[in-house]
């Protein structure tokens, strides 16, 4: 069979409702890259918070960070880094929202908020990576990958507007669930990451199977030649997509179990 790249989304997708990778899935990840397939992992985490999946899978892999902000190599070199502009990051970061949403920056290495979240910490449990708590008046402009913001849907829908207005072009915007408001630089996603790594690994992406839930995997998913998406994926998925496969749910495996069945396992 040809080798094919295979590239998951983490939370929502290949990890359970507890963060976790379940067995079954490192079982046949590892007998995937056996055969000779190579893996990627593409994620909204930061690169250090990625990095742990990886080490338990034991296996090489390219990690996609930040939405596409960062790709590194197996062997944690950085291939790529795109940050939001100086500027804009100032007018993210002075953006008036309200004071239950949480205001929080990915840099290349560390991870800011304006204040004590106990929920974003039981998601990251499982990987040790915590943030550091940085008032919004002393947080940094440069070098930032991603900003976030957290809290009600309905709040976010309010500041996304106001993001829009501020960025144009320049800005990407997107979400990993309903509660989380991601931004990046102009043109920085799964997708033109995934393009990169495609062209470095001299692939076709329709040589390569993609899995992911949530709005800020669409474009990986457009680009890849199989597509995937989980059945507890954003009921605008199909709809956004316009083609691709729905899948079992990640509390169920569901990407392991449709590798078993694609490739014979």
């Amino acid at each position: 069979m040809t080798p094919r790249l295979i590239v998951s989304d983490l939370d929502g997708t290949l990890l359970g409702s507890d963060h976790v990778l379940h067995e079954s899935t490192i079982e046949v990840l590892r007998a995937l890259t056996e055969q000779g397939h190579q893996l990627t992992l593409a994620s909204g985490r930061h690169y250090r918070d990625m990095k742990v999946f990886r080490d338990e899978l034991g296996v090489p892999m390219h990690l996609i960070s930040s939405n596409g902000a960062y790709t590194h190599a197996p062997d944690d070199t950085l291939l790529a880094a795109h940050h939001v502009d100086p500027e804009k990051a100032r007018a993210l970061i002075e953006l008036e929202r309200p004071a239950n949403v949480r205001l929080s920056l990915y840099l290349d290495d560390a991870w800011y908020i304006d204040s004590e979240s106990p929920g974003h910490l039981a998601m990251h449990a499982a990987t040790g990576f915590v943030y550091q708590v940085v008032p919004a008046s002393e947080m940094p402009v440069n070098g930032i990958g991603k900003v976030l913001y957290g809290g009600d849907p309905l709040e976010l829908a309010r500041i996304e507007a106001s993001v829009r207005q501020i960025g144009g072009d320049d800005l990407h915007v997107t979400y990993s669930t309903p509660n989380s408001l991601e931004i990046m630089a102009g043109g920085v996603n799964k997708g033109v990451a995934l393009a990169a790594l495609l062209e470095r690994l001299n692939l076709r992406a329709d040589e390569c199977l993609a899995f992911g839930d949530n709005l800020n995997d669409v474009e990986m998913l457009a680009l890849a030649g199989e597509a995937h998406y989980m059945a507890n994926a954003h009921p605008e998925m199909a709809g956004r997509l316009g083609r691709g496969r729905q899948i079992g749910h990640h509390h169920e495996a569901g990407v392991a179990e449709l590798l078993r069945e694609r490739f014979g396992l």
